[in-house]
């Protein structure tokens, strides 16, 4: 499935919830879905720099194709980064890259979190793009 392609299912996903509790509430549903990071992870070197909670986040490449994993200590936030992960987790570094992330706009997120919640959405985007960014350049030198 393409970026876009999830990012329309997210989109059809939220549009079902007209209230934002129930839209907070499938944020908290699914980082409550998400798989636990293994302790050995949460490390200072995987912490996110700029989030008000602790994020943690992992990315690992096989075939070109980038896999990120994460934690959070923060509920609504460990659903903000599940849907980037469900997002951008799966495709190569030019994807990722390229990739246009209209479904936050589209949904609503952008105006409806906090600054601070804000801020570490902002983030956790960098984060993944600077690991995509590691990756390409990873392979242009091999």
């Amino acid at each position: 499935m393409t970026i876009n392609e999830i990012q329309d299912n997210i989109i059809a996903e939220f549009s079902e919830l007209d209230d934002w509790m129930d839209r907070y509430q499938l944020l908290i549903d699914l980082g409550n879905e998400q798989e636990a990071l293994p302790d050995h992870y949460k490390t200072e070197s995987n912490l996110i720099e700029g989030c008000q909670s602790r994020v943690w986040l992992v990315c690992d490449e096989q075939n070109g194709v980038l896999t990120f994993r994460a934690e959070s200590d923060a509920l609504i936030v460990k659903g903000i980064v599940t849907l980037l992960i469900q997002v951008l987790s799966g495709h190569t570094a030019d994807e990722i890259l390229d990739a246009d992330l209209y479904f936050i706009h589209a949904i609503g997120l952008d105006e409806h979190l906090s600054p601070t919640r804000s801020n570490g959405l902002l983030a956790m985007l960098r984060q993944m793009r600077m690991y995509a960014m590691a990756y390409k350049a990873k392979d242009l030198t091999s």
